[in-house]
């Protein structure tokens, strides 16, 4: 199976595009461009007017909102079968909200707003769905805001790190996150994220280690968790 035949049955399947005959969609997928990103390639910054609508093949990137201060917040990740776009797509000239970068080696594809505009004024049924698709990235962001508006730093690693235990379905996890990393993730300074973390250990509810997280009070870290 060529790329644009796996590309082919991505979008099929899609809800946005899932409406179109197999003629259109093949037209559809030529006016695009392939990239791949390596780990820690940016495909577009903060700030770029960016008039692309992407869909991730393969891997995930993240997108990452800077301040002023130099801090960076991790918004979202998108994965293998997420679409996503830039305001410009929509709103000319509107600057990219955070910066796209990918996590591992991923493969996308991009549209331009000027290639396929046409198709989607004329296929209706694609605007609603994505309309649909754009509903669900603001009750994200909602949810991310309540979390950083309404739960203290302490609250927010300790749903991390037991996302991370479940995710590996062990009670040891490797240190694969950095400092850095964890305060993308939980919008904060690594020196906070290094504050709680041994604030944890302290109350024995993990014990860290240079290579690893050691889950000890699972209750009394999801307590933590839940209460703040």
């Amino acid at each position: 199976m060529t790329g644009m035949e796996s590309l082919t049955g991505l979008l099929h399947i899609h809800p946005v595009f899932a409406s179109m005959g197999t003629e259109d969609l093949n037209l559809f997928v030529k006016l695009g461009t392939s990239r791949k990103l390596q780990k820690g390639e940016v495909l577009a910054l903060q700030g770029d007017v960016w008039p692309y609508l992407f869909f991730v093949a393969e891997g995930e990137l993240d997108a990452v909102k800077g301040s002023r201060e130099g801090r960076n917040l991790l918004v979202t990740t998108f994965g293998k079968g997420e679409l996503f776009w830039g305001l410009a797509f929509f709103q000319e000239n509107a600057p990219l909200l955070a910066t796209m970068e990918a996590n591992r080696p991923s493969s996308i594809f991009l549209w331009s707003r000027q290639r396929i505009e046409p198709i989607f004024i004329e296929h209706g049924r694609m605007s609603w769905e994505l309309c649909h698709v754009m509903i669900q990235r603001m009750q994200r962001a909602s949810a991310i805001v309540d979390d950083l508006a309404f739960q203290p730093v302490a609250g927010r690693l300790a749903h991390l790190l037991l996302d991370h235990f479940d995710t590996a379905g062990e009670q040891a996890v490797e240190r694969s996150l950095t400092l850095d990393d964890m305060a993308t993730r939980i919008g904060t300074t690594r020196e906070m994220v290094c504050r709680v973390l041994y604030r944890f250990a302290d109350k024995k509810l993990i014990n860290v280690t240079r290579t690893e997280f050691v889950l000890t009070d699972r209750d009394g870290l999801s307590r933590l968790a839940d209460e703040n």
